[in-house]
């Protein structure tokens, strides 16, 4: 059996020889001209592109961090909301307005006064001695001043917008780290996949490797008589998988390039080189009950849910202050040219007081929205309670499933290694054949594939914990 063996690797080891002095002999037989075109190509394939970026997980979050869109989108909000916060702020300070107009009257009342009308005296006639006419004012008249107006009782009103204001604040904050955090966790799962992708590219380019042996080895056996024609077919057809399976994976993986450059704020065509060490990071979390209870305290949602909470408070407290008075403290000081009877400069100090004695029942359908918002907000946070712990639960059940499959996986590789290290003896003693030898590494490159991805996958889940409990998975 051996000495058969050993024969039929010699025989597979002359073939590929002879088959390889064919091909040399092709390339040498090339006409000239295919031969210049053959050397220009190659030339321009040998000229160096651009040099790809080298990132580890780290570097990719941080970066994803300052450069993704989304996080700059909600940057961007978080400042429009402090605006609306610091507008909502001025309205508890005075408003000091001025003012100013010019007005032509086209007639004038005026004060007239008959002749004697103050008397008829004998030493001087009647006083006035003729009728007096007196106008009242000046047909174009001047006015302006500067006024201030104090708020009193709208400050109820205007303390709890404030508060509205500074839960928007709050929230756009909050959406902020939800945003942040998730673009951490999708950079590392995108890397992870990256990663395993390469893996799984090579344990493929193995067994396409591994399928191309055996199909010479089977087509040696056909020729020889010792095997059947449909085995040279399933041989062919392993070929064809293993390269529809090779295929798939590279375009699978410039896929992932694109959208890990276009998570990171870089272009999609733009090379990324990673750290293939970043595989076995694995994070440090809390124990289930802790994790529980940080995630109950801390949860980017549940902290969202008790900020519109309070903004709804705030709202329908709003609502039932509309049925207080506005009373506002005025103080103005004015000038005026061509009004009658009043100086030209002067002052006037005082209150006002507005009240909407029938609005069509509208300040008490606004406390009625304004109560269904606060229901609606406690129920929310109550459903969002529920929730994050069940979330929390099945994320600790995945990631002690994970373990046991990163256990088992590791357990794999090891069995791999050693059936590889026997199969090389095997065929340095003649006593296998090549493809078992092919065979067994690319077993093991599959098996160290899946040990990758059983590591990651337990990373992303320690992550994605982190996560729920409103930590930086980082």
């Amino acid at each position: 059996m051996r000495s058969a063996l050993h024969e039929r690797g010699q025989i597979m080891k002359s073939g590929s020889a002879s088959r390889r002095e064919l091909r040399v002999a092709a390339r040498l037989c090339l006409p000239l001209a295919l031969l210049g075109s053959t050397f220009v190509t190659s030339s321009v394939a040998q000229q160096p592109s651009a040099s790809p970026m080298q990132l580890t997980l780290e570097q990719a979050i941080n970066l994803a961090l300052k450069q993704n869109h989304s996080i700059h989108l909600s940057s961007l909000s978080v400042d429009q909301m402090q605006s609306k916060k610091d507008e909502a702020r001025s309205n508890y300070l005075p408003q000091i307005k001025t003012s100013g107009s010019v007005l032509h009257i086209t007639e004038l009342a005026g004060v007239d006064i008959p002749a004697g009308a103050f008397g008829n005296y004998p030493s001087t006639g009647p006083i006035p001695a003729k009728s007096l006419f007196i106008d009242q004012g000046a047909a174009t008249g001047y006015t302006g001043g500067v006024g201030l107006d104090q708020p009193l009782t709208q400050l109820l009103r205007i303390h709890q917008a404030n508060v509205a204001a500074n839960q928007d604040l709050l929230i756009a904050k909050t959406q902020l780290d939800q945003t942040q955090d998730a673009i951490a966790l999708q950079v590392r799962q995108l890397y992870y996949n990256i990663l395993i992708n390469q893996q799984k590219l090579k344990a493929s380019q193995d067994q396409l490797a591994a399928a191309q042996i055996k199909d010479e080895e089977s087509r040696s056996d056909v020729a020889r008589g010792n095997a059947l024609e449909i085995l040279t077919l399933q041989s062919k057809a392993a070929i064809l998988q293993a390269q529809q399976e090779n295929l798939t994976l590279r375009l699978q993986g410039n896929d992932l390039r694109r959208q890990l450059a276009d998570v990171l704020g870089l272009p999609v065509e733009t090379p990324i080189d990673l750290d293939p060490g970043a595989a076995a990071v694995s994070l440090d979390i809390p124990s289930r009950a802790d994790a529980i209870r940080i995630a109950l305290e801390q949860n980017q949602d549940l902290k969202a849910a008790r900020q519109t909470l309070v903004k709804a408070q705030a709202g329908l407290a709003a609502a039932k202050d509309a049925y207080i008075p506005d009373v506002t403290g005025t103080s103005r000081y004015s000038y005026q040219s061509g009004v009658p009877l009043l100086v030209h400069n002067f002052g006037t100090f005082g209150f006002s007081l507005s009240y909407d004695l029938f609005d069509g029942g509208r300040r008490e359908a606004k406390v009625r929205e304004a109560r269904s918002e606060v229901h609606s907000a406690e129920v929310t946070v109550e459903k969002l309670q529920s929730e994050i712990e069940v979330q929390v639960q099945g994320i600790y059940d995945r990631v002690d499933e994970l373990r046991q499959m990163v256990d088992v996986a590791g357990q794999t590789v090891k069995v791999r290694t050693e059936a590889a290290r026997l199969a090389d003896r095997q065929f340095e003693q003649t006593a296998a054949l090549n493809s078992a030898r092919s065979q067994s590494h690319a077993d093991l490159a599959s098996a160290t594939a899946s040990l990758l991805e059983a590591n990651c996958g337990l990373s992303l889940a320690e992550a994605d914990l982190k996560r729920a409990i409103g930590q930086m998975p980082q």
